[in-house]
């Protein structure tokens, strides 16, 4: 299965996404801040990667603007996954260059659909 990086400040929501996501075969790497998770990008080349939005420091919006717009891992889809269940929030962060948009508390049958989608399954 895939190698995904997971970028969330809460512990909690680390370790219950990369549980629904080893169940499912996933390989998980993890980060808890916006910076850490572009430099870990760059270097691990995950093959998808779960991003937070409201982290301290840089945001995810601005998190995957910047993974999605640089050369080196721009073909790296990014799935956002947040508290922020807004219409105005799904597209600013579908404009940022996120290949989906899903909100917490995380449905784990949705969120796999969505992983296999963005990973073009």
């Amino acid at each position: 299965m895939a190698r995904v990086l997971i970028v969330d400040d809460s512990p909690t929501e680390i370790h219950v996404l990369s549980g629904m996501l080893e169940k499912n075969g996933h390989q998980v790497d993890s980060v808890d801040n916006a910076e850490a998770g572009i430099a870990r990008s760059k270097e691990t080349k995950p093959e998808l990667i779960l991003m937070d939005v409201v982290m301290p420091g840089m945001n995810g919006f601005q998190a995957t603007r910047s993974i999605s717009k640089d050369p080196e891992t721009q073909h790296i889809p990014i799935i956002i996954v947040t508290t922020k269940d807004q219409e105005t929030d799904r597209v600013w962060g579908m404009r940022q260059g996120a290949k989906d948009y899903i909100t917490k508390p995380v449905n784990e049958a949705e969120l796999m659909n969505k992983i296999n989608a963005a990973l073009g399954g």
